[in-house]
């Protein structure tokens, strides 16, 4: 069973709605942590689980984001959770789409944060085969160095280093082969872009206004592709807006998951 973050879950009844936390490329759950601590705070019941080989997850070679989604789907029947919003980020977005593809009832809401829905192009194919073998060749390191400059706002380099830190450390516990592993099914994903019309649940789209891997430009086409979504832009906020800006972040789903529970 996947490792994970957890708060408020009942583990002796079922449990009728609770949200499910889905990380990025290549962090853990704990990149979840003022998120978990707040809806523990608010009450409500949370998971966010590891990845495969992430945290002490099982590892399993050559996994796509259709497996995952079978494998969270599994966990939520062991824990006996009824339905979840899902909020998922960067890669946890990707996974998001997939979860609604294969398990739509399972699903209350999603809130889709910094991410995209299109397939890679050709030319991010290739750049994710050259990323996977210079960290094959370099490790996590090699990882770190080419992810992190991505991350964060401009002033946060400088102004907030603790949490360039702090990602940085998340990233260097993984091996090149989790990475590696991760970084294939994001290269072979799905393209849910021309599913997005047919999403019939409520959707909150978040995305850092800095961020320079999925702009808000991005996030603006989803939100106009999905009928009746919602749409948030954070300020001072990069690619990891949850860490960089949690008050809002949390803020902005609190109201989500309060409306979703009222309907």
């Amino acid at each position: 069973m996947l490792t994970r973050l957890e708060a408020n879950l009942n583990k002796e009844s079922a449990t009728a709605h609770a949200i499910i936390f889905l990380h990025a490329f290549p962090l853990s759950a704990g990149m979840w942590q003022l998120q978990i601590e707040a809806l523990r705070s608010a009450g409500y019941p949370a998971i966010a689980p590891n990845s495969f080989g992430i945290e002490g997850s099982p590892e399993k070679e050559g996994w796509s984001f259709t497996d995952y989604a079978h494998e969270l789907a599994g966990l939520l029947d062991a824990l006996k959770i009824q339905q979840v919003t899902v909020v998922g980020l960067s890669m946890g977005g990707y996974q998001a789409f997939e979860l609604y593809r294969l398990y739509p009832e399972k699903i209350a809401s999603l809130v889709l944060c910094d991410t995209r829905a299109e397939a890679d192009t050709p030319a991010a194919r290739s750049n994710r085969q050259e990323f996977i073998l210079a960290v094959e060749n370099n490790g996590a390191p090699e990882a770190a160095a080419r992810m992190i400059p991505n991350y964060f706002a401009s002033t946060t380099y400088t102004e907030r280093a603790e949490l360039v830190a702090q990602v940085a450390a998340i990233i260097n516990k993984q091996s090149a082969a989790v990475i590696n592993d991760a970084m294939r099914a994001i290269m072979m994903r799905r393209d849910a872009s021309p599913s997005l019309a047919s999403v019939n649940c409520p959707v909150l789209v978040l995305n850092g206004e800095e961020d320079k891997l999925t702009t808000k430009e991005t996030a603006a086409g989803i939100h106009a592709s999905i009928p009746g979504s919602t749409i948030r832009i954070l300020a001072g906020a990069g690619h990891i807006s949850n860490i960089e800006q949690p008050e809002a972040f949390n803020r902005a789903l609190l109201e989500h998951i309060k409306e979703v529970r009222r309907t």
